[in-house]
């Protein structure tokens, strides 16, 4: 859980509140709640339920954030409406990326929400991904990447309209769809504005896809030819975070322990004394590759450069940064 995906929870419980003032019988669930990150910010107002079949399900039980360890599924769904009602809103953050069975979710969205609840989903924005070249974020664990004319069209097949839409800094680029059954609240003009966006960069037109396909390789050998560069030079090079979207990176651009003398992680991470896959790369704490005295950081979770950059600074980082997308450069 980052600085700024925390920060963005809590202005997103903000946002609802203020928009539907909550009370204390009110319910509010979260689809795939973590460690309950969000949800808490809700339980100063209401009543609240996390949905999380991992074991960060126990995490949020430690911190006494009532948490189901189960599935969103049939059985789960059975169980909220005989113990703890009907939800007023129920939020699914970064969820749809995740889940095959999308017209499944929506059908047992359907059963747990009130008549006049809204349903609020998080997704990273194809827009974006787009635009900004995020091909990283594109490996297994993302089956889909979402519009709003997409999801427009897929939840009024369910019933809901989508009637706001929030462009948020999640991930890259991301956008907040608040969606209701049909007619139970005003649309707002932000619907439009979004689906026009979509119209003009002409999105779901396969030749922006495919052009999108020639840039990411433009965009490899240009990375590819920087790093030589730098090698060459003398640079000592090493990497910083490894997200998921790292891999995606790094064996794409055919980066090695050559190129590479290490990751860095923060310091609880599971990862360290693993390699990034499919590579000799070693993952290992900051500390450990501070005292490696590279000359360039190849900052890795570079959605939230700024936040990486002054906290490297702070430890006493005087090299150099790379930044590899949406184009690669080095920065002081």
């Amino acid at each position: 859980m980052t600085k700024s995906l925390l920060e963005n929870f809590a202005s997103q419980a903000d946002e609802i509140n203020n928009y539907l003032q909550l009370k204390k019988d009110d319910l509010v669930i979260d689809i795939g709640s973590n460690d309950g990150s969000l949800i808490q910010n809700y339980m100063q107002w209401s009543r609240v339920l996390g949905i999380e079949p991992t074991n960060a399900a126990d995490v949020a039980i430690s911190r006494e954030i009532p948490t189901l360890k189960m599935y969103f599924d049939a059985k789960s769904t059975d169980e909220i409406n005989s113990f703890h009602g009907k939800a007023r809103l129920v939020t699914a953050c970064n969820v749809f990326a995740h889940i095959s069975d999308i017209p499944g979710l929506l059908k047992n969205i359907d059963k747990i929400l009130t008549i006049d609840g809204i349903f609020v989903s998080e997704s990273h924005y194809l827009v974006d991904l787009v635009g900004t070249l995020q091909f990283d974020t594109i490996y297994h664990e993302h089956l889909r990447y979402y519009t709003v004319t997409f999801l427009k069209k897929m939840f009024n097949e369910f019933g809901l309209d989508i009637f706001r839409v929030d462009s948020i800094a999640s991930h890259g680029g991301s956008i907040r769809v608040w969606a209701c059954r049909q007619g139970k609240h005003v649309v707002s003009g932000s619907v439009e504005k979004f689906l026009k966006i979509e119209s003009d960069a002409k999105i779901d037109n396969v030749e922006v896809l495919m052009k999108f396909s020639k840039d990411v390789i433009s965009w490899r050998n240009e990375f590819r030819l920087m790093f030589s560069q730098l090698i060459t030079s003398g640079a000592k090079i090493g990497g910083l975070g490894a997200p998921s979207r790292a891999s995606t990176l790094i064996t794409f651009s055919g980066l090695s322990e050559h190129d590479l003398f290490g990751i860095g992680e923060v310091s609880n991470s599971a990862k360290i004394g693993k390699n990034i896959p499919g590579t000799r790369i070693p993952v290992m704490t900051e500390a450990e590759l501070l005292k490696g005295k590279p000359t360039h950081l190849l900052i890795l979770s570079w959605h939230i450069t700024d936040q990486i950059m002054s906290a490297l600074r702070k430890k006493g980082y005087e090299g150099k940064f790379i930044i590899p997308l949406p184009l690669p450069k080095v920065v002081d």
